[in-house]
């Protein structure tokens, strides 16, 4: 028997292609429009690219990210209209893959490169490889004049990423602290400022880095009120207690520095203007004792609720809605 036009006609409207929405599909182009371009991707009508879904960046030309007759995958955002057309986007298809590398990067530890394009009272909005991400005003190194960042580039740790919610939150702190942590050794004299006091300790910030300097590792006697003994901004200077790679936590200890115990309490200025000649005494005197005494909790990097679960923080790390 022959098989003619008319058969196949009638052998393509019985085929059910079953075209659906999130369905990941190959095809090629084969022609470009003012705002778009027809793409065969083997159904009964050309499936059809609009320009702003043919890539995360700005696309002036077309032919840059698409040229005719090259095979690639898209997603299906719209389904089939009256004539059989779907609509195509590779700029979706392109953030699902980016949110699934993200998450391996996180799981990895790894660190990306950001430029900020905005601020609120929160922190900074930045660009992500084309992802809309937010950096808490406390996870960032500069934290007073947020609009001179505008335009920067970063580098920057993974703190949240939910392909789901659309929500990608980071760090420059943490991606600098791990940068350091290769060149802090345990014994090791650092200075810095204090920029956080809890209950349990004082956090202090030095070279990109935070250490915590818990209550039990101030002095060799009980200390009863921190905030009596500490302000926001003190310089500060103490020894390397412990370093702790893998949860990355810097603990700190200034009571192996007194000369008697509670001397932090009394006398704390001769403690810190005679620190470099303790430390120094200290690892010449006892090289088999270590400084650390008695483990002591180490809490994470201090971080202001107030900033990084504000509204405008949590608004600022959502990706814009797709068709998705």
């Amino acid at each position: 028997m022959s098989f003619s036009s008319d058969d196949f006609a009638k052998a393509l409207e019985q085929h059910d292609y079953a075209f659906q929405k999130g369905q990941v599909v190959r095809g090629k182009a084969y022609s470009y429009e003012s705002d778009g371009a027809y793409v065969d991707i083997g159904g009964k009508s050309a499936a059809f690219l609009p320009l702003e879904e043919a890539s995360l960046r700005r696309v002036n030309n077309l032919s840059d990210v698409l040229p005719l007759q090259e095979e690639r995958e898209f997603l299906i955002v719209r389904e089939q209209d009256a004539d059989g057309q779907v609509t195509l986007s590779l700029r979706q298809l392109e953030l699902r893959q980016l949110w699934g590398e993200f998450v391996e990067m996180q799981e990895a530890s790894q660190t990306i490169q950001v430029r900020v394009n905005g601020f609120n009272k929160g922190g900074v909005t930045v660009d992500a490889q084309g992802l809309r991400g937010f950096i808490p005003r406390s996870h960032l190194s500069e934290r007073e004049n947020l609009e001179s960042l505008i335009g920067k580039s970063m580098t920057v740790a993974f703190i949240e990423v939910n392909p789901t919610t659309k929500k990608l939150v980071l760090s420059q702190r943490l991606a600098s602290q791990a940068a350091s942590f290769g060149q802090i050794a345990e014994g090791q004299l650092i200075s810095g400022k204090v920029s956080g006091i809890k209950p349990f300790g004082v956090f202090v910030d030095f070279d990109g880095a935070t250490g915590l300097l818990h209550i039990n590792q101030i002095s060799k006697n009980y200390v009863s009120s921190l905030n009596s003994l500490f302000e926001l901004g003190q310089p500060l200077r103490a020894l390397v207690n412990e370093v702790d790679e893998v949860k990355r936590r810097i603990s700190l200890s200034t009571k192996q520095l007194e000369n008697y115990p509670g001397e932090m309490l009394e006398n704390m200025a001769a403690v810190m203007a005679e620190a470099e000649a303790r430390a120094l005494k200290l690892q010449q005197s006892s090289p088999a004792p270590s400084t650390k005494a008695a483990p002591t909790p180490v809490a994470a990097e201090p971080e202001d609720a107030s900033e990084a679960d504000a509204p405008e923080a949590d608004a600022a790390a959502e990706v814009e809605p797709t068709d998705s």
